[in-house]
């Protein structure tokens, strides 16, 4: 098949996926091709069959907001005819999923391409839900061919809000396995933790809803009662309150801020527990990531989280706003004889059998050629 795929290039869940999905569909033979404003964030080298197609807006004095979503369907629309594209699949319905439908809309006289549409989370919850998106929002959800959303939790938020007439499969997020580099993550083990702490880490766009000054007030709980270090992975608008928060609770020699990182297998490799006190999570990328690596994680019970982890066994679940519960819960882990070995264990192979690449991507194999067959029904 040929497969468009739309995303955002940033450092978040729905460009990752987007990313790994498209780099999997070219190494099984399909033809790929990207669409962004920048090239995706793990898009930074030569993938056979992959193509990359920036988008540039016209910088119009008359613009004062460059139209994006109307250069990015030109270009879908071009590249669609040009290519024979089978396929558009959208990651993050705004403004990915109604400028693919004007590129299906405005090319159906001279080619057909089909419409798919995975939704992500603040897409539905945040940005979807606000009255200046909100209709326009339900209407790509119906348009599209099919609608995909990465958990359960995220599909019924769908429903509730937008009750769309188009059914939504819940395909989940994955992750493959990646060879454990023993040299690098022993060097930066050393590095983190020269005196043998145990090391928290945390992993994400430091958004509100990630909740990154819980974690710095959570590790603050647990140093009071086992040496740690907390090392800090990513960017965004909340890491200046969590260095400030930090140097408050007198932790900035414990504290660690590595920021954007391309390769985060290693370095999530060297963690003992990873920490996610999210109030909002549509699935929870970074904590699977972090199983997949051998970590237990220690979370908040927020959206898609409980259907990726399982309590007592790749960590531990904890209500909302808990931080002495999940402190305690940390502490629990370091301490107790053997628990941290047995989580380490278990989190991996939890996540190797559940959201393996292999168990998710035919799933989207089969999604797409019932939609090119017209089995995809309304």
């Amino acid at each position: 098949m040929k497969i468009g795929i739309a995303c955002y290039p940033t450092y978040g869940g729905s460009g990752i996926v987007a990313t790994e999905l498209g780099k999997h569909l070219a190494e099984a033979g399909h033809e790929i091709h990207f669409f962004s404003y920048e090239q995706p964030f793990r898009l930074t080298e030569f993938y056979q069959n992959v193509i990359f197609h920036e988008i540039v807006v016209p910088n119009y004095p008359l613009f004062k907001y460059p139209p994006y979503a109307l250069a990015l369907a030109t270009e879908m629309a071009e590249v669609s005819i040009r290519e024979k594209l089978d396929i558009i699949h959208v990651h993050y319905a705004i403004p990915h999923a109604i400028s693919a439908y004007l590129t299906r809309e405005m090319i159906q006289e001279t080619y057909a391409v089909k419409v798919v549409t995975t939704l992500h989370g603040t897409d539905i919850t945040l940005v979807g839900v606000d009255p200046s998106f909100m209709r326009i929002t339900r209407f790509s959800i119906d348009q599209s061919d099919a609608v995909t959303s990465v958990s359960q939790y995220l599909r019924q938020k769908t429903v509730e809000i937008f009750k769309p007439r188009r059914p939504i499969q819940v395909i989940y997020n994955f992750i493959e396995e990646h060879p454990l580099q023993q040299k690098v993550c022993q060097h930066l083990r050393q590095r983190l933790a020269p005196n043998g702490e145990f090391i928290l880490m945390h992993l994400s766009n430091f958004r509100p809803v990630k909740r990154a000054v819980d974690v710095v007030d959570i590790a603050h709980r647990v140093r009071n009662q086992v040496p740690i270090q907390l090392v800090f992975v990513g960017d965004g608008p909340d890491r200046p309150l969590a260095e400030r928060r930090a140097v408050e609770l007198g932790l900035g020699e414990q504290v660690h801020f590595l920021g954007k990182q391309e390769n985060i297998y290693p370095i999530l490799s060297v963690a003992d527990v990873f920490l996610m006190p999210s109030v909002q999570e549509s699935f929870g990328l970074a904590a699977l990531e972090a199983m997949s690596c051998g970590v237990p994680c220690v979370t908040s019970d927020a959206g898609g989280l409980p259907e990726i982890m399982r309590n007592g066994v790749t960590g531990f679940i904890v209500p909302v706003g808990q931080l002495n519960d999940m402190a305690q819960r940390v502490v629990e882990i370091l301490t107790t004889p053997g628990l941290l070995k047995r989580l380490r264990k278990s989190a991996r192979e939890f996540a190797f059998d559940h959201f393996h690449v292999s168990k998710i991507l035919p799933r989207y194999l089969q999604l797409y050629e019932a939609v090119l067959s017209g089995r995809q029904g309304s």
